[in-house]
């Protein structure tokens, strides 16, 4: 019998499973903002946006996950998060993020290529941030 007080989480990208475990909590955010997802949530399939994934393991650990579009779903207590690219937050190369932000800006926020790497450049330092335990701005 699945134990009904936890989320079964799996976090897959394109390229690969990231991550998949039990969690008591996960925070995701939607083009109409941030939703919460606690065990016995009702069903659920949303969009993502560029943004840190958080997730509360049983265990009480924090994982963040940088996640770049996609979508999730909640079907009883299993939450399936599918991305096309996605990275853990204690993988991202946090100077790497800066200087793409910094050539993302330089394009410009009127080139759709420069907003998104904009989008991506961010997520990926506020995800850092957030795995660090420091504010992002």
């Amino acid at each position: 019998m699945a134990d009904e007080k936890v989320l079964n989480v799996a976090v897959v990208s394109a390229e690969r499973e990231l991550w998949s475990g039990t969690a008591k909590s996960l925070v995701a955010k939607t083009p109409e903002g941030d939703i919460g997802i606690l065990p016995g949530h009702e069903p659920v399939l949303a969009l993502l946006v560029e943004s840190p994934l958080r997730i509360e393991e049983t265990d009480g650990s924090k994982l963040v996950v940088a996640v770049h579009g996609g979508f999730f779903s909640v079907a009883g207590n299993d939450v399936n998060v599918i991305t096309e690219v996605a990275e853990l937050a204690e993988d991202i190369d946090v100077e790497r993020a800066k200087a793409a932000l910094a050539r993302a800006q330089d394009l410009g926020i009127d080139d759709p290529d420069g907003l998104g790497a904009i989008r991506r450049a961010e997520a990926r330092i506020q995800s850092a941030s957030i795995a660090k335990g420091v504010s992002a701005r």
